[in-house]
């Protein structure tokens, strides 16, 4: 039977009439926030975990691609990809303790450099007066510092390397970690295009076209300038290694490894990566010093006018002032990871701008 035209409209049930005031929903959406920032802060190292191995996906996605155009199944290019990565880590282990015994061994003989240095500028200062102060202050710190550093550092050093070398594998927990981010990441990178799917999906269908732009928007801006950088710094660190060898500077695989991994953070790379690589061949000799510098001079323009503009290109296009404020923000905020993302994080953020704000009404017609 039909209800009357004149019956009375259906009466709200209580949850409907409490849900009514706006006061009401919002203190339900803060707890629910509250609830979630709770959970995420407990779960916060899976989520970290999970985070990098889907950032080792994306990185390598590109070259999974390419070895699928070539005819080669995908299952057998993650293969190819986690055996290079293994690797890699493997040479970068042997390489962080050569190096990290290099620099006890140099710190060690600082004092007799030290002799080496007031020696020649003995010599020299009996021709130019201007410089007996320097003499006199290296003799204060030959005095005084450098054996203060020769028993401070040399021991924490040396503790350092040698739990490098017994005590690397010997973590449970560390292993099991990197194994979980192993076994993600392959996961990940046999399913890349479905994880992508299910997050677009997760929108709704009316946001999605703006979401798949913004997310070609981010893989212009940050995935190709972090894929492009890698590429550079290994470029770079293997013209610093063979530049090194050929100068016959002790330990250059190791100063190249250093010069290639510091590189992926600009203008601060260079300063963090040419100090040791000064230091190790100070004790060769003020000429393989000076080698030292041509080495990463000649390095420095090879990326600057040839490998950066083929392989970044205009992925970036950031004045130097704006690069060097975002890897000082990034440092301040999160350390080494605030440097790796400061620039991509600058760029996309330009870019953003350019093709979302200067179009808009907001910005042409004022508020």
């Amino acid at each position: 039977m039909l209800p009357s035209p004149h019956s009375a409209p259906p009466r709200e049930n209580a949850f409907q009439y409490v849900w009514r005031s706006p006061w009401v929903r919002a203190l339900v959406f803060l707890l629910m926030l509250y609830a979630a920032s709770r959970v995420f802060g407990s779960l916060a190292h899976v989520i970290v975990l999970g985070l990098i191995g889907y950032i080792v996906a994306y990185l390598t996605n590109p070259l999974l691609i390419w070895l699928q155009r070539r005819r080669l199944p995908r299952a057998m290019g993650v293969i190819i990809v986690i055996l290079v990565l293994l690797g890699f880590l493997a040479l970068c282990s042997t390489l962080l303790v050569t190096v990290i015994g290099q620099l006890s061994d140099l710190i060690q003989k600082l004092p007799e450099l030290a002799r080496n240095t007031t020696t020649f500028i003995d010599r020299l200062a009996q021709q130019h007066a201007f410089l007996v102060p320097l003499r006199e202050q290296i003799e204060n710190f030959t005095g005084g510092g450098l054996s203060q550093i020769s028993s401070v550092v040399v021991p924490y050093l040396q503790k350092y390397q040698s739990s490098l070398l017994t005590g690397a594998f010997s973590f449970a927990n560390t292993l099991a970690e990197g194994l979980a981010v192993l076994i993600i990441a392959i996961y990940m990178m046999l399913d890349f295009d479905k994880i992508g799917l299910t997050l677009l999906r997760a929108f709704p269908r009316s946001w999605q076209p703006f979401v798949l732009n913004l997310s070609r928007d981010v893989e212009h801006a940050v995935g190709g300038y972090l894929r492009g950088q890698i590429l550079i710094a290994s470029c770079v660190g293997i013209i610093v290694a063979v530049g090194l060898a050929i100068c016959g500077v002790p330990s250059a695989p190791a100063l190249g490894f250093l010069a290639g991994a510091f590189n992926i953070v600009p203008y601060l790379g260079v300063i963090i990566a040419i100090t040791p690589a000064l230091l190790l061949a100070a004790a060769a000799g003020w000429l393989k010093v000076v080698l030292v510098i041509v080495v990463f001079v000649f390095a420095n323009q090879i990326e600057a006018h040839l490998l950066s503009p083929m392989i970044l290109g205009k992925s970036t296009n950031l004045h130097p002032v704006t690069v060097i404020l975002a890897i000082l923000a990034g440092v301040t905020l999160y350390g080494i990871v605030g440097a790796l993302v400061a620039v991509p994080l600058a760029a996309l953020g330009k870019l953003l701008i350019e093709e979302y704000y200067y179009p808009s009404k907001v910005y042409t017609e004022g508020p």
